[in-house]
């Protein structure tokens, strides 16, 4: 049996990853916004032992493209996921929760009070997923004139996770005394102050809330573009990323991890997790027809839709689908990794457009694996144990159809082959993802100045 066990997150998106999924029978239509939903869906990954949820957010609704298209997508009502956490937590015991929080459009002490919050109230189980955010079409929600450029938006982000840190080690572990005998509550001595004043951020602090039972919450990054790779080194403890090819995966893997030694981190402190998404069969003609069920649910306007931010200006419509694009562009150098990922499979694989945005629609360019639990857990054990992965992001593309025929057939092949645990190891999310609780860098200074 393998010491190394997978780690597993549930990405949940409302209705499900497919882009159909709203129009599927064995999904929840109203998803968005039915908390009752939610906390099945919670209650389902923790019956699976998955370490974590997760949700994706972004500060404001993004479409782009025809009114046609817009109508007929699924995804433009949704709960703010820290609220949604937190009444998550109340209803069950060992699971993570990670949300999505943007550190351009988010205030550095609001944000470090709201996850330090949910760490306190789920006991143990916050993680943040840092996000710059890509949207150009939120800035007016915020009283601003225009979206940064990447560059910037990645220097802030370097800045502002080093301000909520140490906005949450203001006080220091062993801060609150609170002994009536004696009737000191807290050692004022034990209380930092942050005076951060920075090129992009001026944070006095300290944050009014005692240190969280983590430390800090994990933090999550997204995103392989060059400097979503710096930042993921510098200051993540598990990524998110997407990737379709065993060899793609490698490169990045093995390129993220050599990233690490120069922020003095050791490759076990950082998991990569990319994403799969899973058409879970008993058989492989099962597999492939619910597969092509959702497949024909793809509205053709909504399908071209997905391909639009790939070619620009072009006016997709006018396109024969059952015929290759008539020509693939070359993705913007330096970011946008998506781009790269989308356009090197139309190239690679020789796609039709049909085909190409069938792919894009089951999970945006994430790894689909259509199969038996066998075979599913065959591909995932290929990346896990051929330095691909430390373990998956799972995008189930119905739910909750999708998630229950996850936890019920392929978690036990994944647990028959020794790959994955059969109980908790710990009670907060850091304890099993096997990551360290890091120490207060005050408390640090202190002894070293001692």
């Amino acid at each position: 049996m393998s010491q190394r066990k997978l780690r597993l997150g549930a990405f949940i998106m409302a209705t499900g990853h497919h882009i159909a999924a709203w129009r599927h029978p064995g999904g929840q239509i109203d998803a968005g916004t039915n908390i009752d939903h939610y906390i099945a869906l919670a209650q389902t990954a923790e019956r699976g032992l998955f370490d974590q949820v997760f949700v994706a957010d972004t500060p404001g609704l993004r479409f782009e493209g025809s009114d046609e298209a817009f109508s007929r997508q699924g995804r433009v009502s949704y709960f703010e996921p820290v609220t949604l956490w937190a009444a998550l937590s109340a209803v069950t015991k060992h699971i993570g929760f990670v949300a999505t929080a943007s550190t351009t459009y988010e205030d550095p002490f609001l944000l470090a009070r709201k996850f330090a919050s949910l760490d306190h109230i789920s006991k143990g189980r916050a993680a943040w997923n840092v996000v710059t955010t890509s949207a150009e079409n939120v800035y007016g929600n915020f009283g601003q004139d225009k979206h940064p450029e990447p560059e910037v938006r990645y220097e802030k982000a370097q800045e502002f996770v080093d301000v909520v840190k140490g906005l949450w080690d203001s006080f220091e572990d062993d801060a609150f005394a609170r002994d009536p005998a004696s009737g000191v509550y807290f050692d004022p001595a034990k209380l930092h102050p942050l005076n951060h004043v920075g090129k992009h951020l001026k944070v006095a602090g300290p944050l009014n809330l005692e240190r969280s039972p983590q430390g800090y919450p994990v933090i999550v990054q997204a995103g392989s573009s060059e400097p979503g790779k710096e930042l993921a080194a510098a200051t993540a403890e598990a990524i998110f990323t997407a990737w379709t090819s065993l060899a793609e995966a490698q490169a990045f893997y093995s390129d993220v991890k050599g990233r690490l030694a120069k922020y003095g981190r050791r490759p076990d402190q950082l998991l990569v997790l990319p994403g799969i998404s899973p058409v879970v069969g008993r058989t492989q003609a099962e597999a492939e027809s619910k597969w092509a069920e959702l497949q024909k649910l793809i509205h053709p306007s909504v399908g071209l839709n997905t391909l639009e931010p790939f070619w620009p200006g072009e006016d997709l419509s006018k396109w024969d689908l059952d015929a290759p694009p008539p020509y693939i562009p070359q993705p913007p150098l330096g970011r946008n990794s998506r781009a790269h990922v989308v356009l090197e499979l139309a190239r690679r694989d020789k796609l039709t457009v049909r085909q190409l945005y069938e792919y894009l629609a089951g999970a945006r360019g994430h790894w689909v694996v259509v199969g038996t639990p066998e075979h599913i857990a065959d591909q995932m054990q290929s990346w896990f144990e051929n330095g691909a992965a430390d373990g998956f992001n799972v995008m189930p593309p119905v739910l909750p159809e999708s998630l229950d025929d996850f936890v019920d057939l392929v978690i036990p092949e994944l647990q028959r082959r020794g790959l994955f645990r059969t109980e908790y190891e710990g009670t907060t999310l850091r304890e099993n993802l096997g990551l360290e609780r890091p120490a207060n860098q005050f408390s640090v200074k202190a002894r070293k100045a001692a």
